[in-house]
């Protein structure tokens, strides 16, 4: 049996990358191959075997099948698209983490309050606050990024359903979160609230932080930062080389100048609430970083990581091996269910000392 290859083909030209038909077998690279230009830019074909060194699962995962052709959208139809399959796996999460799923509203900003079976012996007056990931535009993570956070971690997690843009751009998300915290501070110590989020929810809850610290209000106890960045202003060298599924699928070079500007509109990029890189985070909360080695935001989650360390914050890295952004959204592979272990015993760990 042949062993499952995937063909890395990075080809920064926007001609050549706004291709819209599909890359075949007979049209794929079938051989290494590597031209730097004269400014740089790496022109490259890798042919690249499904490691041995993930989980059967995640080997299946990698080795499926996708076109790279553009499939453009309206933000409709992704909204559509995001909502069936976020409810899908939260269901499919929900069947491995058994919680119970309330909506509600605190300081008028709706959210979902998901509780485990069991509260864990003094964690009853914890609180974990989750922000969902999906550009900022649609909703990827209310459930899958809280669910199973809640039932290893036996802490409650509000998860907060922050204002969208482009309707609602920034700081309207943070702002929402700013608010949800403020609330819980009546009711909770500050070191007994932690704030976590994947992909967007990783940028916000860095940037949430700064907002903290430029408000004067307490920082929470810890934060989690799960694959995401700390800098607008740029791209990265990971977003050149991988698509929203790691290798597969359709990528176009990063465009400095329409980077999640739907998000930002007008304020300025380099904005230290914006964009955390530029902010001072000395004092900051345990922060965990989580990234994988296929992710866009690679190189934006460890480039922040370093800035947090740099500032004398426990800012510890985890890198799982060959996955792509936020492969933790599927449940059925063990890499995700370790990242969850690993998610809920650093922020049970940093709560309450």
């Amino acid at each position: 049996m042949k062993t499952p290859l995937l063909a890395l083909c990075l080809l920064p030209s926007l001609a050549l990358a706004q291709t819209t038909s599909q890359t075949t077998e007979q049209t794929a690279p079938k051989t290494d191959a590597s031209y730097i230009a004269p400014d740089g830019t790496a022109h490259v074909s890798r042919i690249v075997p499904v490691p041995k060194t993930i989980s059967p699962e995640a080997q299946a995962m990698l080795a499926k099948p996708a076109s790279d052709a553009a499939k453009p959208q309206t933000l409709a139809e992704r909204r559509a698209g995001t909502n069936a399959w976020q409810a899908r796996a939260g269901a499919a999460s929900k069947a491995v983490y058994p919680v119970d799923i309330q909506k509600d509203t605190i300081a008028g900003v709706p959210v979902l309050r998901v509780t485990p079976p069991t509260i864990g012996a003094g964690k009853d007056d914890r609180v974990l606050m989750c922000v969902h990931g999906g550009g900022f535009n649609v909703d990827s993570g209310s459930l899958t990024e809280s669910i199973p956070i809640a039932a290893l971690s036996q802490t409650r997690v509000v998860s907060v359903l922050y204002r969208l843009a482009p309707e609602h751009p920034f700081p309207a998300a943070i702002d929402d979160t700013i608010a949800v915290y403020k609330e819980l501070l009546k009711t909770h110590k500050p070191g007994k609230i932690a704030l976590y989020g994947t992909s967007a929810g990783a940028i916000l809850t860095a940037e949430v932080a700064v907002e903290m610290k430029k408000l004067g209000l307490p920082l929470p106890g810890a934060l989690g930062v799960f694959s995401g960045l700390g800098d607008f202003s740029q791209p990265t060298d990971s977003q050149a080389m991988y698509a929203l599924n790691g290798l597969s699928g359709h990528l176009e070079p990063p465009d400095p100048g329409a980077f999640n500007k739907e998000y930002f509109t007008s304020t300025d990029p380099k904005d230290p609430v914006l964009s955390p890189l530029y902010a001072d985070v000395h004092g900051f909360p345990p922060t965990l970083f989580i990234t994988s080695g296929r992710d866009a935001e690679l190189s934006g989650t460890t480039i922040l990581q370093r800035h947090f360390y740099e500032a004398g914050v426990d800012a510890p890295l985890v890198v799982f091996e060959a996955l792509p952004h936020a492969f933790w959204n599927d449940v059925s592979l063990p890499e995700s269910r370790e990242a969850y272990r690993i998610m809920a015993a650093f922020l049970d760990s940093r709560l309450g000392r």
